[in-house]
């Protein structure tokens, strides 16, 4: 009979339990025993919810106290030299001190876990030797059988996919490294089996990406491997977010299951499946539910599907199951009361997501009558939000549809631009200016805080921002950067500022997902056609520029950025929701403009991220993104200066793309990978005018004017020095007053010593 599964729960509760648990401890307010049984508490609930709501496989040491990737390294002892780990059991204060660094070692890096929104932490592997701390999926599974009675599916990161993440060794030494870690791998499953265990899921997205020779032979080994250690084991190789490559070899894997992501990756995955079959001896994992959209699910759709691979796999073989861990969506919809009901009820959070799980399985175990209520009920919610006003806004879709067939150009090249600017602002060589944004104190969040309570009035608040206004006018005339900012007082957030004063947008109440530890974020739902409603930034940059005499930038986040930051909806191309922000952007562009504004940034820090798995989808995608942006940004005038920023991501093998923005100036966030950009500049002639970041502002440390002086020198080696801007790295948002001006102070000596050498070269 075909069974239900899920590929993970989400940790941090539907009252982000597990965030305030993990906070307490870190500020010392818990203590151990405590921390833990809070922990273990929160775990089981999780593990309750899904036994009760029926789900057949359901998934244990998915749960983290940080981070999965993290969990894996410690697992295997493969703790940086610099936290001084002793071996044994990896101890919290050790787990954390990678995770979030001590006052003697530096954090391990961060980044983004494949094309999602949440952050992996990154194993570095170079000079350890790996050893099995602790079974980890084991002690999960005792758990849940001893507490629950559930007979849990361990999940643990596959070998590959956790090598090929990691740092620390050479593309050479991939095979030595799953070599190491094998006989760890065999271990585990070497006890699980011991302990009963029937299935295991071994995540392997690795191999939705490019799959070579080497990596397949690789798999072989390792899959041959550990099926002949634990025979009695069944695997089920899971793979998700994109179609998995090199599908005949995959399925022919020594594992029992293989698991397909039907939603991100249906074509190609159903494509394999219609010209290549299915293994007869293999369970498929059918990943049909969205485990990273917010959406209802079309029951009927979706039955549809089941009954394709039905025809394909015996439903003895079939296991229904999200496409991915439901890590990514919010917990329940239950404490949404504030959604217009046509929104709530066509929304799916992960609570409800199981349910859609339970009755396409009973669909197809005692027919579809079982459900029918239920499909009637999915088709009226979703039908009534796809023909609400707000999805159908005559007005943009006639305007994004002239837009997709126009080529969206300035009225002048950038050479001749420059000029203009140039004469307009007379700017001196080498111009300095920050990003954006400046310290938000307790005092700016209290502030804003008591102006969305209505305990302020307008009046009040705006006089409060306007002061702040001042005094940053004020400190960036007295340290002396030649280009100045408001410093977003007003805003929470970059995307969710934005989203709020444009229509199409919603804001859930308990929305949250984790993005990386403790950090939980809670993204504006784009679920209309998007459209602008009216001025969002002018009055503040306007008041700030009357301020000073020096240009003030307008500060705007992008269309690429708002939208991979978002919960998109999922009845359009994202290509036309990228159009539509781009359009209203454009609007408020102009809207500058007319007021007086002749510099204006629009930031587009998440380009880089919503790069599709697949290679021969990224250069489609590259394209329509920087048409976005040219739409935004193309009416201005020539004099007018467009700037845009980029951070969070590696950009050297985008170049050319960044360059086709045709934005006059690009600051890129470097100080982490400065040589990879500069040695792409000594390869590639850039000719637009460019700011690499000549600081790290995640660090609360002040550089030296020495450290800057040395980053400037290094990108004038291969970039003009007449189109070249200096600035930190990224916002100052999240960093103290103190270090902020000492920072900034060091930035502008740096550009000082450094105008003096190249005066006389320009």
């Amino acid at each position: 009979m075909v069974k239900s599964s899920v590929l993970g729960y989400p940790r941090i509760g539907a009252d982000r339990e597990w965030k305030k648990a993990l906070e307490a401890y870190w500020a010392g307010k818990i203590d151990n025993e405590t921390f833990e049984s809070q922990l273990q508490e929160i775990r089981l609930n999780h593990l309750r919810k899904q036994q009760a709501k029926g789900i057949d496989y359901i998934p244990v040491n998915d749960f983290s106290y940080y981070d999965h990737i993290l969990d894996t390294a410690t697992m295997f002892g493969l703790i940086p030299e610099r936290f001084a780990y002793e071996g044994g059991k990896v101890p919290l204060s050790v787990y954390y001190g990678i995770a979030r660094g001590t006052k003697d070692a530096a954090a391990s890096e961060m980044t983004k876990w494949f094309n999602t929104n949440y952050h992996y932490i990154v194993p570095e592997l170079s000079g350890l030797t790996p050893v099995l701390t602790e079974n980890k999926p084991l002690v999960a599974y005792q758990e849940a059988k001893e507490k629950l009675g559930i007979e849990g599916k361990p999940v643990l990161v596959g070998p590959l996919t956790f090598v090929k993440l990691s740092k620390g060794y050479s593309a050479s030494e991939t095979g030595t490294w799953l070599n190491r870690l094998l006989p760890l791998y065999v271990q585990i499953l070497q006890e699980l089996q011991q302990e009963g265990v029937q299935w295991v899921q071994i995540d392997e997205p690795i191999l939705v990406t490019q799959v070579s020779d080497e990596d397949l032979q690789h798999l072989r080994t390792i899959y041959e491997t550990l099926h002949a250690s634990a025979p009695a084991i069944n695997i089920m190789l899971q793979t998700y977010f994109e179609a998995v490559e090199r599908y005949q070899d995959i399925v022919a894997l020594p594992v029992q299951g293989i698991g397909l992501d039907f939603v991100h990756g249906r074509p190609g995955n159903q494509q394999s499946l219609q010209s290549f079959a299915f293994p007869e001896d293999k369970v498929l994992g059918a990943g049909i539910i969205d485990g990273r959209g917010i959406w209802r699910s079309s029951l009927q759709e979706n039955l549809d599907l089941l009954n394709e691979l039905s025809a394909i796999v015996s439903p003895d073989r079939l296991i229904i199951q999200s496409s991915c861990s439901l890590l990514h969506v919010p917990v329940t919809t239950d404490r949404e009361t504030k959604l217009a009901s046509e929104l709530k009820n066509a929304l799916a959070f992960a609570d409800e997501k199981l349910d859609e799980l339970v009755l396409l399985t009973q669909a197809l175990t005692s027919g579809i009558g079982a459900i029918a209520t239920q499909l009637d009920t999915s088709a009226r919610a979703i039908l009534t939000l796809h023909q609400s006003n707000e999805r159908n806004r005559s007005d943009v879709q006639q305007a994004v549809e002239e837009l997709r067939v126009q080529e969206p150009v300035r009225s002048v090249p950038f050479a001749k631009r420059h000029l203009a600017q140039q004469d307009k602002w007379q700017l001196p060589l080498l111009p300095t200016t920050t990003i954006g944004s400046f310290p938000q104190s307790a005092e700016v969040r209290k502030a804003r805080q008591s102006w969305r309570k209505g305990e302020w009035n307008q009046e009040r608040y705006t006089d409060f921002i306007h002061q702040h206004i001042d005094t940053w006018i004020g400190l960036q005339e007295e340290i002396g950067l030649d280009v100045l900012v408001h410093g977003e007082f007003e805003r929470t957030d970059m995307v969710e500022f934005f989203g709020e004063k444009l229509a199409g947008f919603a804001f859930t109440q308990n929305g949250w997902v984790q993005s990386y530890g403790s950090r939980c974020v809670k993204p504006p739902v784009i679920f209309g056609d998007v459209a602008f409603d009216g001025n969002m930034t002018v009055e503040e940059t306007v008041y700030a520029q009357s301020q000073t005499k020096k240009p003030v930038k307008g500060m705007l986040t992008g269309p690429i950025t708002i939208m991979n930051w978002s919960f998109v909806r999922d009845d359009i191309p994202r290509e036309h929701i990228a159009y539509q922000l781009a359009y209203a952007l454009r609007q408020e562009v102009e809207a500058l403009e007319e007021a007086g504004i002749g510099m204006i940034q629009v930031d587009e820090p998440a380009v880089r991220e919503g790069l599709p798995l697949k290679v021969n989808e990224q250069e489609a995608y590259l394209a329509w993104a920087v048409k976005a942006f040219r739409i935004t940004t193309c009416t201005v005038q020539e004099t007018t200066q467009i700037h845009t920023h980029m951070c969070y991501c590696e950009f050297h093998d985008m170049i050319g793309s960044i360059e086709a923005m045709d934005a006059d100036v690009i600051s890129i966030e470097t100080s982490r990978s400065h040589g990879e950009l500069i040695h792409s500049f000594e390869l590639n002639t850039y000719k637009l005018g460019i700011g690499l970041g000549v600081y790290d502002i995640h660090s609360p440390r002040v550089p030296s004017v020495k450290e800057m002086t040395d980053m400037i020198q290094r990108a004038l080696r291969v970039l003009p020095a007449q189109l070249f801007w200096i600035n930190p790295d990224c916002g100052l948002k999240t960093r103290g007053y103190d270090e902020t001006v000492a920072s900034l102070q060091n930035m502008v000596e740096a550009t000082r010593l450094a105008r003096d050498t190249y005066a006389t070269l320009v």
